[in-house]
């Protein structure tokens, strides 16, 4: 690790909350994930699960954290649901760069309880594309896919 690494991650908020060096409404720690409500919420109950090691995006992950942490959401998601929040469905979201509306620069999975007129939308603008386009597409993924470990 760098004095540039150590440097960031002592600055990353969720670093912060990980160490108790920051204040969380923490709702579960395994030792590798932590999860913990947002500060703001889309929706009441509205968690964020993150690994307790600092990475940035996916790519940052190692697969058997990664999975952990995907597990953990899956587990938080059947949690909310037998609640007594009583929600009625779930967006499980990763924003993954800036781009992607990722503000933390801490990976994190969003697990978004829905109530039927709690007002928040996901409308995307779609559109159709070309099947040979997509084939190209296709095509790329794969070939990177295969070069991973």
């Amino acid at each position: 690790m760098t004095d540039d690494e150590t440097a960031s991650e002592h600055e990353c908020t969720f670093c912060a909350i990980v160490a108790g060096r920051a204040e969380a409404s923490l709702v579960h720690d395994d030792g590798t994930a932590v999860v913990f409500m947002d500060l703001n919420p889309v929706t009441r109950g509205h968690l964020l699960v993150a690994p307790r090691m600092h990475a940035v995006g996916l790519e940052d992950l190692d697969a058997t954290t990664s999975a952990h942490v995907w597990s953990v959401g899956h587990a938080m998601a059947r949690a909310l649901r037998r609640s007594s929040l009583a929600c009625e469905g779930i967006n499980v979201l990763v924003c993954d760069g800036e781009v992607a509306f990722q503000t933390v620069p801490h990976f994190h999975l969003h697990v978004i309880p829905r109530y039927a007129g709690d007002g928040w939308t996901i409308v995307p603008e779609t559109q159709e594309r070309d099947r040979s386009l997509l084939d190209v597409d296709a095509r790329a993924i794969r070939e990177a896919f295969a070069s991973t470990d």
